[in-house]
């Protein structure tokens, strides 16, 4: 076992449903044990169970018992919270500029920060992290606690659910020097945290607009293929592929499926792109770290595969489906991709960042 102690771990923004995921997914770790919920000032007081009575979003998956009656403490109030955790993680829905400061200030206060949220993710000595794609980026957290002024603290997160459709597929085709990308998602609902009875506006409809999305498709991945530049204790962004992209959403509950074409250097041929997508592993394969997927990336060869009703789960959500690939007339190649968003995509894709973490020694108990 790689990580021999049980770390004590906090969710703040619990009550929300990247919150909810965290603690079912959560709920019978071998390594992290949930000690400590904390919410909005609103939720504070309330046990779990009430705070969350009447907007459980997890359908036939129940509140674990062990977090039904934990008091939900105020997420703003950083020594309350301090004192009960080894590290937590961040589901918080304030703004920007609030998350941001809310989170270095858990670091500050020798918390390390694992985080869903998008406010730290051009920090350029923050590591935005696919443990299976960019594991060694968690080497800049040396840098980024110099900067901090602390001996345990920092920041981690992870990158945006729309982009995990995809970049892994270009990142089992790096050999082949991917150049151009034009990707086209299709975004499940949960992502905006709702669910299809509490989002009327997206029944039997298509909305062609989320915010802030194509840009974080587009550019997300470039920091994820960057490089550490430890003289400048940055991650560099990656110059290429180029990725242009539109998202919509869909009226499906879970799993973000992609449109996406793309153009190579190399000329690989078809069994030679099938081929390195279904033997790309990583580090959290190679350490079996509890959350990691046996197979990161299955190849589906049916026409009408990946589908989200009978893909979505694949490896527990935390694994990647493509299918569909052939040569096109503009580009030189086609794909579609499917991802679970709220596992592989949010809390799950989390809870792996944090398994590495423990297990590189960047997680340890406080004494």
């Amino acid at each position: 076992d790689v990580c021999s102690s049980d770390l004590k771990v906090g969710i703040i923004g619990a009550t929300g449903m990247v919150g909810q995921r965290y603690v079912t997914l959560l709920a019978n770790h071998p390594w992290f044990e949930v000690t400590t919920v904390a919410a909005s000032k609103r939720s504070a007081g309330k046990t779990y169970g009430e705070a969350v009575n009447g907007r459980w979003k997890m359908g036939e998956t129940p509140i674990p018992e062990a977090v039904k009656d934990l008091t939900v403490l105020d997420a703003e109030d950083v020594d309350a919270v301090a004192s009960q955790v080894d590290f937590i993680f961040s589901a918080i829905n304030l703004d920007k500029a609030d998350t941001r400061k809310l989170e270095d200030e858990y670091a500050k206060h020798e918390i390390p920060v694992v985080s869903n949220n998008s406010a730290h993710r051009w920090t350029p000595d923050v590591p935005m992290v696919v443990p299976e794609i960019n594991p060694d980026h968690i080497e800049i957290i040396k840098a980024q606690r110099e900067r901090l002024g602390t001996q345990r603290g920092f920041v981690a997160v992870k990158p945006n659910c729309s982009i995990q459709s995809y970049t892994p597929a270009i990142a089992a085709w790096q050999k082949f020097e991917p150049t151009q990308v034009l990707a086209c998602t299709y975004q499940a609902i949960s992502g905006a945290g709702k669910t299809l009875e509490t989002a009327p506006e997206i029944q039997n409809n298509v909305i062609p607009y989320i915010p802030g999305e194509e840009a974080k498709s587009e550019d997300e991945p470039l920091k994820i293929f960057g490089h550490l530049d430890s003289e400048k204790k940055e991650i560099v962004k990656a110059q290429s592929p180029v990725i242009t992209s539109q998202c919509l959403r869909v009226p499906v509950l879970y799993g973000h499926t992609v449109a996406t074409f793309i153009n190579f250097k190399q000329n690989p041929s078809k069994e030679e792109l099938v081929e390195a997508l279904q033997e790309y592993s990583g580090v959290p394969q190679e350490l079996e770290l509890p959350s990691a997927p046996r197979q990161f990336i299955q190849y589906l060869n049916d026409d009408d595969r990946p589908q989200v009703r009978y893909d979505v789960n694949f490896e527990h959500g935390m694994g990647i489906s493509i299918g569909r690939l052939r040569p096109d007339k503009i580009f030189d190649w086609k794909f579609v991709g499917l991802s679970h968003n709220t596992a592989r995509g949010a809390a799950g894709g989390a809870i792996e960042l944090a398994e590495l973490l423990a297990a590189k020694g960047y997680l340890e108990p406080r004494d």
